[in-house]
């Protein structure tokens, strides 16, 4: 039995949908299209679970190439070979697994810039998380270029909050060793001297096209190195062929 609130012409969905049809379209309001994305983000905010803003996919692209420039830099300077052998010699592996000292009591003084080129080769080679690690260490020892590219890593993922920590230790640091030099408010040295370089990557990145770096013989090794070093798969310590593989970078080809 149909209940009586139930009781209404079989025909009045239909009467109610041309009188409609034939309204004034002046007086009938658009229908928006549903966006899905922005419905659940409004769903996230009211339970307060919006996360933070990622930065802009060109911002993204643009610190990426950024690190890659620098790392080039880096890389191939003059003397880098012999930083990253300084390095090796104190803490590298042999090439055979067999670690050189095999402990870690002649660890210091280690060639900081050393570690900072190892880890910006670690970077070329395909090697993120092994880069990030030597970054690290380097940057925990005062090294600002590390720590700038730190800054430019996490950026170029997204990570927004890791970057900005990244760039305030890197302002630290050049801001204190400033202080008896540069003129100027303290945060106006790091601001202006980031500011040139990210001038000076983005007039290369428009203006030169370098060829691109050898570096397949580089991740071959590098592959094996980080199977052999641990479940983690980081690259734990530097080759000692690689002063030798740094050369062959640098080498006219």
């Amino acid at each position: 039995m149909t209940p009586p609130w139930n009781n209404r012409p079989a025909d009045a969905d239909a009467v109610w949908t041309e009188r409609l049809r034939e309204a004034d379209p002046g007086v009938r309001e658009a229908r928006r299209p549903f966006d899905a994305g922005e419905g659940l983000r409004r769903l996230a905010a009211g339970a307060g679970l919006v996360p933070l803003a990622p930065a802009p996919r060109p911002a993204l692209a643009r610190a990426r190439r950024r690190l890659d420039v620098i790392s080039r830099w880096i890389v191939t300077e003059a003397g880098a070979a012999g930083h990253v052998g300084e390095l090796a010699a104190l803490i590298g592996d042999d090439g055979t697994g067999e670690p050189a000292p095999d402990d870690f009591t002649e660890w210091l003084p280690v060639d900081v810039h050393g570690v900072h080129v190892f880890a910006c080769v670690l970077h070329l080679a395909g090697h993120p998380e092994s880069a990030v690690f030597w970054w690290q260490l380097a940057a925990g020892a005062e090294h600002t270029g590390a720590a700038y590219c730190l800054h430019l890593h996490h950026l170029g993922q997204g990570e927004t909050r890791e970057a900005a920590f990244w760039k305030r230790q890197m302002s630290a640091l050049r801001d204190r060793d400033a202080q008896d030099w540069f003129d100027g408010p303290p945060n106006d040295y790091t601001r202006d001297l980031v500011n040139a370089v990210e001038s000076f990557t983005a007039y290369c990145t428009r203006h030169r096209s370098p060829g691109p770096l050898p570096v397949r013989h580089l991740q071959e090794r590098y592959e094996a190195m980080a199977d052999r070093h641990g479940e983690d798969g980081l690259v734990c310590r530097p080759d000692s062929r690689l002063p030798d593989r740094i050369q062959h970078l640098t080498a006219p080809h």
